[in-house]
């Protein structure tokens, strides 16, 4: 029986995802691009990619692989991270590896590519997707009452922006880069930071903490940065080992994709 999944994204969403369908004795690929903008790495897939080595997260072990490779890591046990940047990468992957599911994990808040027609279950991850139209389900990841509740019909909740609330704070938690231009960080993810303490620079422009708490993600060294744009998150609860395990929130999602693909899948297979 086919039972591989492909997990478009190796962010930690992602990771959280794939981690809980392996778990599950679903064969696991993600597809990444060549220069992941992934800010909680110690707890992502992706950083596969960027290491050019393999990672571990929980016990379980992806390593960055060619298509043609991707069965053999798969029997050995691991899972392959493939580069697949532009849809006709994407369409090919698809079509090699015959995947039963695919699952748009990339939280971009938009559909970038993901159709109906891809597999037998689709499954779009956070907003951007209608399940009936693009996709077969759409999980939800906004944090609250509704996190990783799977949607059949309709959408998730629309992006606010606005991150959820850990230890008291929301925005204030988050690290965005003060300019355009290459991001250089000064920290390591796990170190404890005070508010107004420099991280990193943008350029010659500092970048700070906003409040007290561990650095539970940085964006990689040498990356070309917008304004706005995320370059880290500080928890306020100080748990050092949350920075590098798999959070609630992704362990919510990974739940709510095991859900959706156990409920469209199961029921059309032949017993």
């Amino acid at each position: 029986m086919n039972n591989l999944v492909i997990v478009k994204g190796g962010g930690d969403i992602a990771t959280g995802i794939a981690h809980r369908l392996y778990q599950s004795n679903f064969q696991v690929v993600i597809l990444e691009i060549a220069l992941p903008t992934v800010v909680r790495r110690t707890a992502a897939f992706a950083q596969a990619v960027i290491q050019c080595a393999p990672v571990t997260v929980e016990g379980v072990t992806a390593r960055l692989a060619m298509l043609d490779e991707a069965r053999t890591l798969i029997d050995c046990g691991l899972i392959p991270v493939l580069l697949a940047e532009e849809p006709q990468a994407v369409e090919k992957v698809i079509a090699a590896l015959k995947p039963v599911a695919v699952v748009d994990a990339i939280i971009a808040k938009r559909n970038t590519g993901t159709q109906l027609t891809d597999a037998p279950v689709v499954i779009g991850v956070g907003p951007g997707f209608t399940a009936g139209e693009d996709v077969h389900a759409v999980v939800e990841t906004m944090r609250g009452h509704e996190l990783g509740r799977v949607i059949y019909q309709g959408t998730a909740i629309e992006n606010t922006g606005i991150p959820g609330e850990i230890g008291g704070f929301t925005l204030e938690r988050l690290i965005k880069s003060p300019a355009d231009g290459l991001f250089i960080g000064c920290r390591q993810i796990g170190d404890t930071v005070a508010a107004g303490d420099i991280v990193g620079h943008v350029g010659d422009i500092p970048v700070k903490a906003v409040v007290d708490g561990v650095l539970r993600g940085l964006l990689q060294n040498r990356l070309i940065v917008e304004k706005g744009m995320k370059l880290g998150d500080v928890d306020p609860r100080c748990r050092r080992e949350h920075c590098f395990t798999i959070s609630d929130k992704a362990r919510a999602v990974g739940g709510g994709v095991l859900e959706a693909l156990l409920h469209l899948y199961i029921p059309c297979r032949e017993l």
